[in-house]
């Protein structure tokens, strides 16, 4: 079979480029929420007592949102092509960006933030998808490495932005931003294995291909599972930081927006480490091993240390964002797992059902706190994520290098 060669370099670069801004918006907008919801309910007339409740409330609605698009992205990906979703999920979560910042109605509110998480989910998945088809197998893992890390510092840009601005100008900015990057699409390519797809007659974003084969489905949950311990940290780790530091009797408030900007900080530099390792050593796998356990060893770190500074409670927390920074990696290494028709299906869903693994993470968390603390709660669930995710990834091949011109066909059960 005839290789295919790769899009002209220039070509790349811009690729590059809209896809990091784009996951950088992404990311601003995500943590955007977490920052200004208190101020945006209290100016909406929500009682102190009920802030707490309503704010849950409408992020339960964004992640409805991302759960439904990460499938509703991933399969339009694999049916009308990677540029469709792209540019799509930018226009989705710029416009509902853009009417929260006028806001009025609680109800709408939430409305709102489930067609964000709608456009959201489209943006990381698209962008890695696009690239990892149109790089050289030898060098898209340096392609998927710099839309990682530029795009988590989105969350240091939104924690200032939450912080300067009023939240309805700072939503108005995180939809500015987006419909910006409509402006640089001209001039970019749809993926070479994509428009080769399209001339053919194969099946294409057909996510019951991946449920009717157990082989395929056993590898997709494998996929998504070596990811899920960085929604732990995020999520709950640092989600509540300040109910771990006074558990662990810190003396000084954390603030919980400082701790999760710092933890964005480390994942973004975790994600250039793990990306550059993974080229230089010529493997996706081994790297991702040894993340995992750098993370083992920051959450055990976290939950037993004792009495620590705020200075040194925040380095943590970078520290736990660089061991969990191999998130460029596990995506690519979804995008590798599968053919060209389903590969947006799969590179698109699985980061969001990751997110989505938040909620029975949460759950799980909550229901061992209350038996044994919240110390021995992170303990215990942090392990059991680990542990899945050792399994996970040992049942997975490593994928650097892998040919990805070819298609996935349909099996009997």
């Amino acid at each position: 079979m005839k290789a295919i060669s790769p899009a002209p370099s220039r070509k790349i670069v811009l690729l590059i480029i809209i896809a990091a801004l784009g996951y950088f918006v992404d990311v601003y907008d995500l943590l955007l929420f977490l920052i200004i919801k208190n101020r945006s309910l209290s100016s909406l007339g929500v009682p102190d007592t009920d802030i707490t409740n309503v704010g849950l409330r409408l992020m339960s609605w964004q992640m409805a949102g991302m759960l439904i698009g990460g499938i509703l992205w991933g399969i339009l990906g694999d049916k009308k092509g990677r540029l469709s979703v792209l540019f799509g999920s930018i226009i989705t979560y710029s416009l509902a960006n853009i009417a929260n910042g006028f806001v009025q109605d609680i109800h709408i509110y939430a409305i709102l933030r489930f067609i964000s998480g709608v456009g959201l989910a489209g943006e990381l998945g698209a962008g890695v998808t696009l690239i990892s088809e149109s790089m050289s197998k030898e060098k898209r893992g340096y392609g998927t490495m710099i839309v990682a890390a530029v795009g988590l510092m989105g969350a240091v840009f939104a924690y200032y932005i939450g912080d300067m601005f009023d939240w309805r100008i700072a939503f108005f900015i995180g939809g500015g931003m987006g419909l910006l990057l409509l402006f640089l699409r001209a001039g970019v390519l749809e993926s070479i294995l994509f428009s080769k797809l399209e001339k053919g007659h194969a099946k294409k974003g057909d996510f019951f291909m991946i449920i009717r084969d157990f082989e395929r489905l056993k590898k997709y949950i494998n996929s998504i599972l070596i990811a899920v311990p960085v929604w732990f940290v995020v999520g709950i780790l640092v989600g509540i930081a300040p109910e771990f530091a006074k558990a662990n009797d810190m003396k000084e408030i954390i603030n919980p927006g400082r701790a999760v900007m710092f933890t964005y900080i480390g994942i973004a530099f975790g994600d250039l480490i793990s990306g550059s390792l993974s080229q230089i050593f010529r493997t996706r796998k081994k790297i991702v091993f040894v993340f995992l356990t750098l993370s083992f060893g920051g959450i055990l770190f976290f939950l037993l240390a004792k009495d620590l500074s705020v200075q040194e409670f925040y380095a943590l927390c970078v520290y736990l964002g660089i061991a969990t920074g191999y998130w460029v990696v596990f995506v690519t290494m979804a995008s590798e797992q599968f053919g060209t028709n389903l590969r947006s299906t799969v590179t698109t869903t699985a980061p969001n059902f990751v997110r989505g693994s938040l909620v029975l993470v949460t759950w799980a968390f909550d229901y061992f706190r209350n038996q044994y603390g919240i110390i021995h709660s992170g303990l215990i669930v942090g392990s059991i994520t680990i542990l899945i995710a050792y399994i996970a990834l040992w049942n997975l091949k490593d994928t650097f290098g892998k040919d990805l011109d070819y298609l996935e066909v349909n099996t009997k059960v």
